[in-house]
């Protein structure tokens, strides 16, 4: 028997040791050497040595099953001679058991005691009986090698109809195999798991994903928001391709240049900082266009297409009069700023003064003398030369006579010279009337020449 028991250690240490020790090992072989001892004491045995001489022996093979950490399934063979029955002697006899096994720690501590309890029987065949038995075993493992252990057990073994009986066994246990555990209980089996510490999802093999966006929260940049897998995971609401965690604005288009912000007319400038988005201009004049490059936007110009002055809204000199071309009437010419820019033609001057001379009237009435028509007619030639002067008529009286009179007479004459310039065509919006009365005498009336001097019309040209 002895030599048996060193043959069966030697099989089970070459067929199921393995390196490395096991997290937690799916199965185990168990081989025991036991002492039997079914006489136990009774009134009539008064010697303690006629027990021990009763004894039997016998192997043990057990299979085992981890059911659930510490708890384990196992279903022991046993065979062996015992003296058994009243005349003591040797009979063969057979068990078979399913006990469940508690283990204090994993089966992989050094030193692991458990405690057993479960169902058996045992056959005699001598005899030819079966009885119904009721196992429980303390036992200890202690660890070889990492999946190999001594093990040793105690078991009592209660009996229905036959007489109970004590099981010593020595022996070893090997585990193999590998219990597919689901530490992080996410229904995915450790094997499986690629994360099998941290809850995951089946169709990323037990990998974690918060936001349910398909992209495992190690390689999601927007773990908590859903998002594309070419965004790294992250959102895109605006759909430009960028990023919402990096699109300076995450509602609305834009590129990538300006961090997903618009540029409508794609001049380099966010149309939020734009002050022409649909126009393409320069930075210098706030995103609006400046044709003249002269920095004063096109829409704050008053000249854009002429370089010129930022403090005269963008405009130049361009005839060197010192008046700059937005408030020169004539730009392209020299002139004076009482005329707005524009020059003071001689013959102007010389006409307008042959005319307050020559124009003349029936005494007291608004009928022109018939030499009055020819500087008038002058007059007309002035107005078509020059398109850039308006023209003023102004009537006046002396003071002879009733003042009431006098008003009517000069706004008279006043008209009468304007209808005549509009006969010849001067253009009516290019010129005014009005009457003075005696209210403005450029010289006495105290003296018949100076009440001559009065009675006139004057006519005044100006830029318009």
């Amino acid at each position: 028997m002895k030599q048996l028991f060193s043959i069966f250690c030697l099989v089970f240490f070459l067929l199921f040791v393995q390196e490395g020790a096991l997290a937690q090992a799916k199965s185990g072989l168990t081989f025991r050497y036991n002492l039997y001892n079914y006489v136990n004491p009774e009134p009539d045995i008064k010697d303690w040595a006629d027990i021990y001489d009763t004894e039997g022996s016998g192997i043990e093979f057990a299979y085992n099953r981890n059911l659930k950490n510490h708890l384990w399934l196992v279903i022991p063979g046993k065979f062996g001679l015992a003296k058994y029955g009243p005349d003591r002697r040797n009979q063969m006899g057979v068990n078979l058991d399913a006990l469940l096994q508690l283990n204090f720690f994993k089966h992989s501590a050094f030193i692991n005691p458990n405690i057993s309890l479960g169902a058996g029987s045992t056959y005699n065949f001598d005899a030819e009986e079966f009885d119904f038995n009721v196992p429980a075993a303390l036992g200890l493992n202690v660890k070889i090698l990492p999946n190999l252990f001594l093990n040793l057990q105690s078991q009592y073994r209660f009996s229905i109809e036959n007489r109970p009986g004590w099981h010593h066994g020595a022996g070893f246990v090997v585990y193999f195999g590998k219990v597919d555990n689901d530490r992080d209980k996410d229904g995915i089996k450790d094997s499986e798991d690629e994360c099998p510490d941290v809850p995951g999802v089946a169709y990323l093999k037990g990998c974690p994903d918060r936001d349910g966006d398909g992209i495992g929260d190690s390689e999601d940049k927007c773990p908590d928001e859903p998002g594309e897998a070419d965004m790294m995971g992250c959102p895109d609401k605006d759909g430009d391709g960028i990023a919402d965690m990096e699109d300076d604005c995450p509602e609305v288009p834009g590129v990538a240049a300006l961090k997903g912000c618009p540029d409508t007319d794609n001049d380099g400038i966010t149309d939020a900082e734009d002050k022409c988005p649909n126009d393409a201009g320069p930075a210098s004049t706030g995103g609006c266009p400046d044709r003249d490059g002269d920095g004063v936007a096109d829409k704050d110009d008053a000249c854009p297409d002429k370089p010129g002055d930022s403090m005269h809204k963008g405009c130049p000199d361009s005839d060197g009069d010192k008046i700059y071309d937005n408030e020169d009437k004539c730009p392209d010419v020299p002139g004076v700023a009482a005329l707005q820019g524009c020059p003071e033609p001689k013959e102007i001057k010389e006409t307008l003064e042959r005319a307050v001379r020559m124009v003349q009237f029936e005494t007291g009435k608004d009928v022109l003398l018939e030499d009055s028509y020819y500087v008038l007619d002058e007059v007309v030639s002035l107005m078509q030369a020059h398109k850039a002067y308006n023209l003023t008529i102004a009537g006046h009286t002396d003071s002879q006579g009733d003042d009431k009179l006098n008003q009517a007479l000069s706004e008279k004459r006043a008209k009468r010279c304007y209808d005549y310039l509009v006969e010849k065509g001067v253009a009516a919006g290019r010129m005014s009337w009005a009457g003075y009365g005696e209210t403005q005498p450029k010289a006495s009336n105290d003296t018949a020449d100076g009440r001559k001097e009065n009675r006139r019309v004057e006519f005044d040209m100006n830029v318009k």
